[in-house]
């Protein structure tokens, strides 16, 4: 049995060199992305709903939970000033919660600049990332949950 066991093991320890299972350092910090990619009120209402309640779950508990907003496609509506059916309740919701930031798809703002003439002016500290989807894919793979409201 010895001769069985100590080359499956040093098998097994040779493979887990090679292709080492990804583990997440866990800080303890909760980490959730809300998708909004529909230009729908009230979806983006309830993204905001969302992010509050888990917020304050968390911070009831005593833990720290970190929350991104990321908005492409006709969803990018919710982070243009001016025209964003939300951004009355944006300005009172963003200084309240310091743990939600807001993310832009620079594919969908190119893309608007192109059929416009002129790139949409984003809200105050929304930070643009190159493409939503594929920011998407990064944050699953770095342990965030991902949730479509």
């Amino acid at each position: 049995m010895k001769q069985i066991y100590g080359p499956l093991f040093g098998a097994i320890f040779a493979l887990l060199i090679i292709f080492p299972v990804a583990a997440e350092e866990d800080d303890g910090i909760h980490r959730l992305v809300l998708q909004v990619s529909d230009n729908d009120p009230q979806k983006m209402t309830s993204a905001l709903n969302v992010a509050a309640n888990v917020s304050r779950h968390y911070s009831a508990i005593g833990e720290e939970v970190e929350i991104k907003i990321l908005a492409f496609n006709a969803g990018i509506n919710m982070l243009i000033d001016g025209t964003s059916p939300v951004q009355k309740r944006l300005s009172s919701f963003r200084p309240s919660m310091p743990n939600v930031s807001f993310l832009a798809c620079g594919n969908t703002i190119n893309s608007l600049a192109r059929k416009h003439g002129t790139k949409p002016e984003l809200l105050d500290d929304v930070e643009v990332v190159q493409a939503g989807v594929v920011t998407l894919m990064e944050l699953d793979k770095a342990g965030w949950t991902i949730v479509r409201p």
